[in-house]
Formats: C-alpha cells, sequence, structure tokens
C-alpha cells in the first residue's frame, strides 16, 4: 500500500471521475485489487477518444500505476488483469485515433531520418501559442499554462526512459545523453522537474505531484498519455524515440518566448530558469535526438523508420490540438481549464490569438518540450 509522504515527489491522490468508467475505475482502486467488470469499456464505443473525458482519465488513472502509483491505492493493482484488460482496450481506441490524426507517414528516402523529422517540423501548422504567451498572456493566463504543462513537467523525461532498456547501440547512447541532462546530470537541482517546480512557486501555484489533475481538460491529459502509451509498449519504441525528437526540434525558441513572457510579467530569474535552460539545452538534444537517436536506431532497425515518423508526426498532431484549445478559450474569454478544476478562473478577457502564418510558423510553434 502506498501511503502519503512528501507531495512534491510521492504519489497524488485519486482525482475525481469524469465518467462511468473512470468513476468505477477510482472505486475500484480504494479497494484490494479484484476484477473489473468485463464489459466496463464498452462505454468507450464509438466516442472521439482526444476529447473524452471519461477515457482519458481511465487511462491517465491505469499509466499512473507505472510510474509513482496513487496515494492509498494498493501497488498490487498495477498488474491486476483485469485492469490491464481494461487500459488495452481503452488503449486501442486512443492509438486509432491518433494514427488518424497523424495520417499516413512517408517513406524514409535513402536512411534520411534527420531530414524527415526536419520535414516534419517545418511542415507542422499549429497556432502560435509561444508567441501569445511572450507578448500578450496575462499573469493569470501564463499560470494556466504552466497548470497544463505540470502533469508531464513534474515527472519530466521519465516516459521517455521506458525506452532505455529496449535499445542497444548508438540510439540507447544518444538517449542516454540527453536524459542525463533532463535529470541534471544526477543533481537534484537542476533536475528540469526541480526548475519547474521553482516556476509554479514563483507564479504562487502548487508545486505538488499531480496537483493540478483535475483543473486539466482531456486534451491535456491526452498529451501525457500518448507518451505513456509509446512508453509502455516495446511495439511503440521507434514512436517514443520520434517523439522525443519532436520535443527537442520544437523546443528552444518556444522557450526563449515562454522566458521573456515571464519577464514581461514582472517573474524574476528563478521564475524563467526552467525555460533559459532549454533554450541551450535543447538547441544540442535537437542533434542528437534527430541524428544520433532516431538516425541511430533506423540504421540498426530500419523496419522502425514510419514509427519513427509517426510519433513525431503524433506528438505534433496532439501539441496542436492543445495549442488550438488553449487560444480558442482565452479568445472566448474563459479559462483554458476544466470549470470546476481548482485553481480556474472563472473569466478572462483577451483580445483575439495571432496565429502564425507561412514562415513564421516553424518559429512560432507551442514548443512540445517546453
Amino acid at each position: 500500500m502506498v501511503e502519503s509522504g512528501d507531495r512534491r515527489y510521492g504519489p497524488a491522490p485519486l482525482p475525481q471521475p469524469r465518467g462511468p468508467v473512470s468513476a468505477a475505475l477510482h472505486d475500484a482502486l480504494t479497494s484490494a485489487p479484484h476484477d473489473l467488470p468485463a464489459d466496463l469499456a464498452s462505454e468507450f464505443d464509438g466516442v472521439d477518444p482526444i476529447d473524452n473525458e471519461d477515457l482519458q482519465l481511465t487511462l491517465f488513472l491505469c499509466y499512473e500505476l507505472h510510474y509513482r502509483g496513487w496515494r492509498g491505492v494498493d501497488d498490487r493493482w498495477e498488474w491486476q488483469p483485469s485492469l490491464i484488460a481494461l487500459r488495452s482496450r481503452a488503449e486501442a481506441v486512443f492509438e486509432a485515433a491518433v494514427r488518424a490524426l497523424a495520417g499516413p507517414q512517408p517513406p524514409l528516402l535513402d536512411g534520411r531520418m534527420a531530414s524527415a523529422l526536419a520535414a516534419a517540423v517545418a511542415a507542422d501548422d499549429g497556432p502560435a501559442l509561444s508567441a501569445y504567451l511572450q507578448q500578450r498572456a496575462t499573469h493569470e493566463q501564463f499560470r494556466e499554462f504552466v497548470m497544463h504543462r505540470s502533469i508531464y513537467h513534474l515527472r519530466e523525461a521519465d516516459p521517455h526512459s521506458w525506452a532505455l532498456p529496449r535499445l542497444g547501440g548508438p540510439a540507447k547512447a544518444a538517449l542516454v545523453e540527453i536524459q542525463v541532462d533532463e535529470y541534471g546530470g544526477g543533481r537534484l537541482d537542476r533536475m528540469h522537474a526541480e526548475l519547474f517546480r521553482v516556476t509554479l512557486e514563483r507564479l504562487g501555484l502548487d508545486n505538488g505531484y499531480g496537483a493540478y489533475l483535475d483543473a486539466v481538460p482531456a486534451v491535456t491529459l491526452a498529451g501525457n498519455n500518448l507518451m505513456s502509451l509509446f512508453g509502455l509498449h516495446r511495439r511503440l519504441r521507434g514512436a517514443l524515440l520520434g517523439h522525443l525528437a519532436a520535443y527537442e526540434m520544437t523546443s528552444s525558441l518556444p522557450n526563449r518566448r515562454y522566458g521573456r513572457g515571464l519577464r514581461r510579467l514582472g517573474l524574476d530569474k528563478a521564475a524563467t530558469r526552467f525555460y533559459d535552460e532549454h533554450v541551450e539545452a535543447d538547441a544540442v538534444h535537437e542533434q542528437i535526438a534527430a541524428h544520433d537517436m532516431c538516425g541511430g536506431l533506423v540504421r540498426v532497425e530500419p523496419h522502425l523508420a514510419a514509427d519513427v515518423l509517426f510519433g513525431a508526426s503524433a506528438a505534433l498532431a496532439l501539441d496542436r490540438l492543445f495549442a488550438a484549445w488553449t487560444l480558442d478559450s482565452w479568445q472566448a474569454g474563459r479559462s483554458s481549464l476544466r470549470p470546476r478544476g481548482p485553481g480556474a478562473p472563472i473569466t478572462l478577457h483577451v483580445d483575439e490569438p495571432h496565429r502564425a502564418t507561412g514562415s513564421e510558423t516553424a518559429s512560432l510553434m507551442t514548443g512540445l518540450a517546453c
């Protein structure tokens, strides 16, 4: 049984259910492991999974058992057969939707993986959330953005570390090089998750692990669930590396914009250090991820090339949805958080957000790994 401890690092409490399946799973997890109803996942038949609150929370509840677990929940639930069956059915619906969203991947020419990844990034036409945060976001809007991102950043790098035991050779060495930086070279105060925790503090937000799970919508959970889906399936190891490459290749300039946005709002150097750190680190990581990690993987396992490109395209597509949701919410004068989520502002008033056009797109991307 997982006990409560330091809430910055220990397991989070179970979030509130968002529908019949997550409610049934929530209730089950409060008891000793037992069989779940076999037909529970039938509730997901025919739904649009990416914005379905019940499905995304159900997946998140299942996946977190493989990370830090849930406060007060028996660790034996992690591999309980009927829970894995439920997760598998929800995953199948989610993965099919993501594949449809990402679309077919072009054939890799002459093994030029880095060029193919760069082309995928350059072709992405997402809303310019980073530009808006730099130039126009209010203090409360920036707080909202950080709440969304806290779901990933407080466990930053962990989903991609699932690939380490599944790789060998150049790809593994490259991934280790990236992850060492993400984990601060073994120093707690330099871990990216710790730097982000300081940003939360400077913005007057809760820095506890999973503190804003009840506040964020399905589209935010979907982006996090995608990493777990890729990370927990060996067959998707290529997609996981492609996902990480997309993160690293779309990070430096947006993070510079986030730092500038916080400085515009009067925040100090400690608040911007997380973003400032990524400006330099990810400029290097971009090359390692595309050439050494993904390129190295495909040289050893050429049949995984399409999976790598799928992972990158999926990461870009889901972040595009997140950016559109956030900017559209602010344009409509409402919070981008769930209405009843803790810390969600009631009403916001902003001008119409700027959207990137033409050559702006590549430089004004939302910044997946921010």
